[in-house]
């Protein structure tokens, strides 16, 4: 992985092979401590009732938090995983797309905590709020070459 782009069809591009991509979340907009993207609410995110799965939310929330976290550090030398997420699913959602839109609330040296707002995009009305807490970590050296 390189430095941080804030394009977003290479941000896209992060996801390909993993769960995002199975969910069929996408990044759609990117700034200086936030980011934002969607998510389908359909078969692959529905719960057996029909309903948005509360895992799903919370999927879509660590991705954006995640790749948020991303964004600030510099990727040849750090890495951000995951420490803490919680969430709270406020109203039920059984079709269309719902919005996150996570916001730095601090960004330090060793740890960052984001909030996630997850919205219908039809209605606006709010679907579940999460805060994801990263690890900002050291990758290792890379290995010398043997003479």
């Amino acid at each position: 992985m390189t430095y941080p782009t804030r394009d977003v069809a290479q941000l896209n591009a992060w996801s390909k092979n993993t769960l995002g991509e199975h969910l069929g979340i996408e990044i759609t907009e990117v700034g200086e401590q936030t980011i934002s993207g969607r998510m389908p609410v359909d078969h692959r995110t529905h719960q057996p009732m029909g309903l948005l799965h509360g895992g799903a939310s919370v999927a879509l929330a660590e991705t954006l938090g995640s790749i948020g976290a991303a964004l600030q550090v510099d990727l040849r030398k750090k890495a951000c995983v995951g420490l803490e997420i919680n969430a709270n699913h406020i109203k039920g959602v059984k079709s269309g797309y719902v919005v996150g839109k996570a916001t730095a609330l601090h960004v330090g040296r060793t740890t960052q905590v984001w909030e996630i707002r997850i919205t219908h995009e039809e209605t606006g009305a709010l679907v579940c709020i999460s805060r994801i807490t990263m690890a900002v970590i050291d990758l290792p050296a890379p290995a010398q070459p043997q003479a």
